[in-house]
């Protein structure tokens, strides 16, 4: 493992002035990608999708929970999986407070194939609070392409926007590594000296585990 060079505290504050130009680079950057996503067009959702969750069965609509906007994380939990996606499960230790995302009025759920029973035992042993929901008796996970026509799950998230009346609007989605950017210990490891340390795995993911179970 290599670490970085010993330099003068004067000769750090240069390093660190030229790396803060590309910083800055990056934020406008991602600002303007930004505004570009905002800038998206919609699709209005007209089929009848319906979800399991702890107060019985609901809409799409019922997901929002009284917000103009819906992030919907497609958390992978195949129905035959007796525990939910390693990788699924550090973006949801990631999430903070939802008072933050509701003063923007803007509310937050995990959806799942897996039925509810499952999907609650594994809340409960994971000491979630997030709203969870499967989606085991409908198309959903298929339509959004998080549930392969001939079996296999996939992970990502989508955002919906709740117009006028009962109408809802999907507005954008991202798979793979598009969710990197929702791993706050992703965020941290990349400021760090020795970063995420992936170099010498056989994957970048190998290191993952369930919080509960790391080895001390």
């Amino acid at each position: 493992m290599s670490y970085p060079a010993v330099v003068s505290r004067e000769e750090w504050l240069a390093a660190r002035e030229e790396l803060l130009s590309h910083e800055k680079e990056l934020t406008h950057l991602r600002d303007a990608v930004s505004a570009r996503r905002r800038e998206l067009p919609m699709v209005r959702i007209d089929k009848p999708y319906t979800f399991d969750g702890p107060e019985g069965e609901v809409s799409l609509l019922d997901l929002f929970a009284g917000h103009r906007q819906l992030i919907l994380r497609h958390y992978m939990f195949d129905p035959s999986w007796d525990e939910g996606c390693v990788g699924c499960s550090l973006q949801v230790d990631s999430l903070g407070h939802p008072a933050h995302l509701h003063a923007r009025d803007t509310h937050l759920v995990l959806v799942s194939r897996a039925p509810l029973d499952k999907l609650e035992s594994f809340k409960k042993r994971m000491e979630w609070t997030v709203p969870w929901y499967s989606s085991f008796h409908s198309d959903f996970n298929v339509d959004f392409g998080v549930t392969r026509p001939g079996g296999g799950e996939g992970s990502g998230f989508s955002v919906f926007l709740r117009g006028d009346g009962d109408e809802v609007f999907h507005t954008y989605s991202a798979f793979a590594r598009a969710g990197d950017i929702l791993i706050n210990t992703y965020n941290y490891l990349d400021h760090t000296p020795l970063g995420r340390q992936e170099e010498e795995l056989d994957y970048p993911q190998q290191w993952w585990r369930l919080h509960d179970r790391y080895e001390s």
